[in-house]
């Protein structure tokens, strides 16, 4: 159904990014992503009905590495290319539709922000609605060597693979699997060309060659829309839905009636209800440790405020505050200051406060200005 997918490799490029690698100067025409969910939904990532998806934005949290991997490709890709006007917004509602943020198939990011098991398409073989593409890349990327397979969270066909992917964050690979490698591959496929990605025409024509599907595009446009009004939080690297902490590879220590080697007694499906517990642990030294704001409206106001400051262990009473691990240095200013205010977001979600949308002074506003203020 169709003949295969190729790109070529001889594309004019422009400026350099951090690798080595550049910009295409002509739009890459060829689809990044042929895939479809399983039940005939516009894409893996997504199931039911398309603007339920849009509507729950705020609740299908975003995991700490791929919102850092989505700001650090808007702030690279701009810095490349400054004609592009690329959103973070608009590269994570793609990966929302294609992985749910890496975690398609139970999947989850790992620290350095790689799917495990590894996020591998159907074979493109003709059936199933898709294209048949015959292996490209010798089953090099989605260990197939008959057909090929769309491959990592941002589901990259290896074809369009082998030109736009990228080593992002300096381990010498460019792995699709990797958020931080795929994520920059979409930022610099959807800004090969000319088009002004501040506009919507442009973002409209971007999308659609990454996915020849005009749902597909309605409903990238739709998330993006809604990460743009504020509508998302981050979570812990391992969360595989709102609320859903994936278990433990061993247990704490015994719970009630269960002796030492009953194993733990949660299970996938465990929800971690945040409860009030013990103070934040002391954060890296790298920064100072938030004051979490205890007067005003918290001490003896209207109670607006509360919930907003620090649970301390994921709410978890006992448990100690994980850290950030710092990212790689890239050299490029302003990039590395944007990536410190990102992960000053991450830790101090991970530090227990919880951002208050409709307010920018509240305790979540102040951590990150803390982190943040040398």
């Amino acid at each position: 159904m169709g003949a295969p997918v190729t790109v070529s490799a001889e594309t004019p490029v422009s400026e350099s990014l951090p690798d080595g690698t550049s910009v295409p100067t002509e739009a890459i025409q060829a689809p990044a992503s042929v895939s479809s969910g399983s039940t005939g939904s516009v894409a893996p990532g997504v199931e039911g009905d398309t603007s339920e998806v849009v509507r729950t934005a705020s609740t299908n949290a975003i995991p700490s590495a791929a919102l850092a991997a989505y700001q650090r490709a808007e702030t690279v890709i701009n810095s490349a290319d400054k004609a592009c006007n690329l959103s973070w917004q608009l590269v994570a509602a793609i990966g929302r539709v294609e992985s749910d943020h890496g975690r398609y198939g139970g999947n989850t990011l790992d620290d350095e922000g790689v799917a495990r098991p590894g996020i591998l398409g159907i074979a493109l073989n003709g059936k199933n609605n898709t294209q048949a593409i015959r292996d490209t890349d010798a089953g090099q990327f989605d260990d197939d060597g008959v057909w090929d397979r769309a491959v990592g969270p941002m589901q990259f066909i290896p074809s369009t693979w082998s030109v736009v992917g990228v080593d992002a964050d300096g381990d010498s690979q460019r792995n699709p699997q990797d958020i931080d490698d795929a994520a920059l591959a979409t930022a610099v496929y959807l800004c090969s060309g000319g088009d002004d990605l501040s506009t919507t025409s442009g973002q409209r024509s971007a999308v659609y060659r990454y996915n020849h599907s005009n749902s597909y595009v309605s409903l990238v446009l739709g998330i993006m829309d809604a990460y743009l009004e504020g509508d998302f939080m981050s979570i812990p690297n391992g969360t595989v839905a709102a609320g859903v902490i994936a278990p433990s590879p061993a247990p704490i220590g015994p719970g009630p009636g269960q002796g030492p080697g009953d194993g733990p007694r949660s299970g996938p499906d465990t929800v971690i209800t945040p409860e009030p517990g013990p103070s934040a642990a002391p954060s890296p030294s790298a920064a100072p440790q938030p004051t979490p704001d205890t007067g005003g409206e918290q001490g003896g106001g209207d109670g607006d405020d509360k919930g907003d400051g620090p649970k301390g262990g994921l709410g978890v009473p006992g448990l100690p505050t994980p850290s950030l691990p710092p990212l790689p240095s890239t050299g490029i200013d302003p990039v590395d200051g944007i990536l410190s205010f990102a992960q000053a977001v991450v830790q101090c979600t991970l530090d227990g406060y919880i951002d208050n949308i409709l307010k920018k002074d509240d305790p979540f506003d102040q951590c990150v200005k803390e982190y943040t203020t040398p």
